[in-house]
């Protein structure tokens, strides 16, 4: 693995945290929206992350193999909506409620949400650190060479 290829794993990190930290931000926004324009309350959201190596050729993954190289990015796989049923609260005097008084929420838990939250932004912490890491490494290369 060169040095270049660590801060290319440690960009796709921080680029797939970051989709992932504004689904998490979209899903708290709409804790309270009870009617999307499909007319249903919003849906959690979740997104899906996968490794994904860009070697495709045999040479290439024959040298992998050898290697034993790993992961060379990270992307975000898929964000899909979360089937969990939604959650039914009693407000009568809400526009949206049914003729018992009962409102549909969106099938979303602040506490998951925040938690979810809290693993993104310590991956992101993560990725920042090991690419000022692999940063300073190159920097100490080219101070060798002076």
């Amino acid at each position: 693995m060169t040095l270049f290829d660590s801060m290319n794993i440690s960009s796709s990190g921080l680029s797939a945290n970051r989709v992932r930290m504004n689904v998490i931000s979209s899903n708290i926004a709409n804790t309270h929206t009870t009617k999307t324009h499909e007319g249903i309350p919003y849906r959690r959201k979740r997104v899906f992350l996968q490794t994904q190596n860009h070697y495709n050729s045999f040479k290439n993954t024959l040298k992998e193999q050898l290697l034993q190289k790993g992961v060379t990015s990270v992307k975000v796989n898929d964000v899909i909506e979360d089937r969990r049923a939604f959650i039914s609260k009693y407000d009568p005097y809400h526009p949206d409620a049914d003729e018992k008084g009962y409102v549909k929420m969106p099938n979303i838990n602040i506490m998951e949400e925040m938690t979810e939250m809290i693993i993104a932004t310590r991956s992101y912490e993560a990725n920042v650190t090991a690419f000022n890491a692999a940063k300073g490494m190159a920097m100490k290369a080219l101070e060798i060479g002076k």
